[in-house]
C-alpha cells in the first residue's frame, strides 16, 4: 500500500471511529444534556418546600391562670401545626398542662369559672406543653379536620382546668 492510501485509510478510519462515539453517547457533555433537565433527588425535595401560609391565629385570653401571646395555625410543606408565639406565657402552676384544639370558639365564654372545665368530646390533644413561655410549635396530625376547631387552648388535664385560650380566626 502507498503512503497516500494508507493516509486515506487511516482517516476514513479515524473519521468512523468519531462517529460512532458520537452515536453511542461518548461524544462529550452534549449527551447529558437529558439527565441534566430532570430534576435531582435534592432538587425534587427542595421543589417540594413551600413557605408557611398563616391560616387562621388568635390571642389569648385567661382562664383559671394567667395566660398570654398568641397562637396560629400554620401550613407548611402541606402540614399543619400549631405555633406558639414568643410572647406566649402560662402560670407554672399547673402540673399535666397541654395543648388541645377545641370546637368552641370562646372556650372561657363556654365554660364554667373558675377551672373552665372541657367536656372530652369538644377537644382533641395535640401534645403536652413544651414551655410555660416562649416560642414553640406543635404538630397537628393530618387525621385532624381543622374545620371543627375553632380555638387554642391551654389546659390541666389533671384538674379539667383551661389556664387560657385563643379563639383561631
Amino acid at each position: 500500500m502507498t503512503s497516500s492510501r494508507l493516509a486515506i485509510h487511516f482517516g476514513f478510519a479515524l473519521g468512523f471511529g468519531f462517529a460512532v462515539a458520537g452515536i453511542s453517547g461518548c461524544a462529550g457533555p452534549e449527551t447529558n444534556q437529558g439527565s441534566l433537565s430532570s430534576p435531582l433527588p435534592q432538587d425534587a425535595a427542595l421543589a417540594a418546600k413551600s413557605e408557611p401560609l398563616l391560616i387562621r391565629s388568635g390571642s389569648f385570653v385567661s382562664g383559671e391562670h394567667p395566660t398570654k401571646g398568641a397562637a396560629q395555625l400554620v401550613k407548611e410543606n402541606n402540614k399543619y401545626r400549631l405555633d406558639l408565639n414568643q410572647d406566649f406565657s402560662t402560670s407554672t402552676s399547673g402540673p399535666d398542662l397541654v395543648v388541645v384544639l377545641h370546637r368552641k370558639a370562646d372556650v372561657i365564654a363556654s365554660t364554667i369559672p373558675p377551672a373552665f372545665p372541657i367536656n372530652e368530646a369538644d377537644y382533641v390533644l395535640l401534645a403536652p406543653l413544651k414551655s410555660y413561655s416562649g416560642a414553640q410549635s406543635y404538630p397537628i396530625p393530618e387525621s385532624i379536620n381543622l374545620d371543627e376547631f375553632k380555638s387554642a387552648a391551654i389546659w390541666c388535664r389533671r384538674f379539667n382546668a383551661t389556664f387560657g385560650s385563643a379563639t383561631l380566626q
